[in-house]
């Protein structure tokens, strides 16, 4: 049954059985996985404005523990599609960084050999299905990617990001309807960071709390406080429960918040100033370093050599992409059709 509804931004709690005690190692990763994401994203910025990234560029600062939270609570095998907002996963899920500044520049030695740039990144490997353009696609492939698991009987499950103006497409209705009827292994995931583009949830949408969209198929569904590694955890690894056990899909919001601005065009006049230092005072990475040092799971100079290690790898990526070349014209051609013998009928 659907969860029960809760007041206005407030987050799901963890039941008492959840109630983890989460190891150093853990800690120590989601700390080292955000702030890996949150300086290659600044980075990422900053050559943007230097014009060597082109194209479109959404950066993922401030959402970090969506990704760090999500991937602590899955195992090797299972499947990850987003949107375009999607250098973080991949980061998170440990796709080199090479490989993703690469794909920004647009040089053959990006994730899709330049072909995709910063929307869609893809790492096979690493189980990340990619990021996708049209707003709302990547919602049915998701239910997709989640029907080929339970076919091919992996015990696999596949998690499918999305923004909060997505769930204004059909698309996401029709994938939710099917997931439930078919009891898919996918946990629907909306990173919910309060604007679609530049407009708000409120002025978007006449349902606010929108983790109660899954309710009308019967679909199990939380908000979850997505500021918090700990809080997606849980929520993740009950989703991944019910998903295992063949009960079917979890419709998750993740409340989070975006401190850069939908894009690098937006000049964010859509919100004050002052919102996004309120939201700062949260901030993912911060806390978690707190909680680190409290518990004594590291000392200052540990995380400051894990600090200096990210930002060597940070550089690393950028002289790789620099350095690297742009794919011969001819690649255009190639990797657009996949040969096949299936005897296709045609009038």
């Amino acid at each position: 049954m659907a969860a029960t509804t809760k007041a206005k931004n407030e987050p799901a709690v963890a039941k008492k059985s959840d109630s983890t005690e989460f190891s150093k190692e853990t800690y120590l990763y989601w700390y080292e996985s955000m702030q890996l994401m949150r300086k290659f994203e600044e980075k990422a910025g900053q050559l943007y404005g230097m014009q060597k990234i082109k194209g479109f560029c959404h950066l993922y600062i401030g959402q970090e523990a969506c990704a760090s939270g999500s991937v602590s609570a899955l195992k090797k095998g299972d499947k990850y599609i987003t949107a375009y907002r999607d250098h973080g996963h991949p980061l998170a899920l440990g796709t080199d960084p090479k490989a993703i500044m690469a794909e920004l520049y647009g040089k053959e030695t990006g994730t899709t050999k330049g072909k995709g740039g910063s929307m869609h990144i893809f790492d096979k490997e690493h189980g990340f299905i990619g990021g996708h353009g049209i707003v709302g696609a990547q919602v049915p492939l998701g239910a997709g990617i989640a029907f080929a698991e339970k076919y091919n009987k992996t015990g696999n499950l596949c998690i499918c990001y999305m923004g909060d103006g997505a769930v204004r497409q059909g698309a996401f209705h029709e994938a939710l309807n099917l997931a439930m009827l078919w009891k898919l292994p996918v946990i629907f995931v909306i990173e919910n960071n309060g604007y679609a583009m530049g407009t708000s949830v409120q002025r978007t949408s006449n349902v606010h709390e929108l983790y109660t969209l899954g309710e009308a198929y019967d679909m199990p569904s939380e908000p979850v406080d997505a500021m918090k590694c700990e809080d997606v955890h849980r929520a993740v690894a009950r989703a991944a429960e019910r998903a295992r056990a063949g009960e079917g899909p979890t419709l998750l919001e993740f409340r989070t918040y975006r401190y850069k601005g939908h894009s690098m065009s937006d000049p964010q006049k859509y919100r004050s100033k002052d919102e996004v230092e309120q939201y700062k005072q949260r901030d993912p990475i911060e806390v978690t370093r707190q909680i680190i040092l409290d518990k004594k799971f590291a000392t200052e100079a540990d995380l400051e050599a894990i600090d200096n290690k990210i930002v060597q790898q940070v550089e690393e990526s950028v002289k790789f992409a620099e350095e690297s070349n742009f794919p011969d014209p001819s690649e255009a051609f190639t990797e657009v059709y996949v040969q096949t013998d299936y005897p296709f009928i045609m009038d």
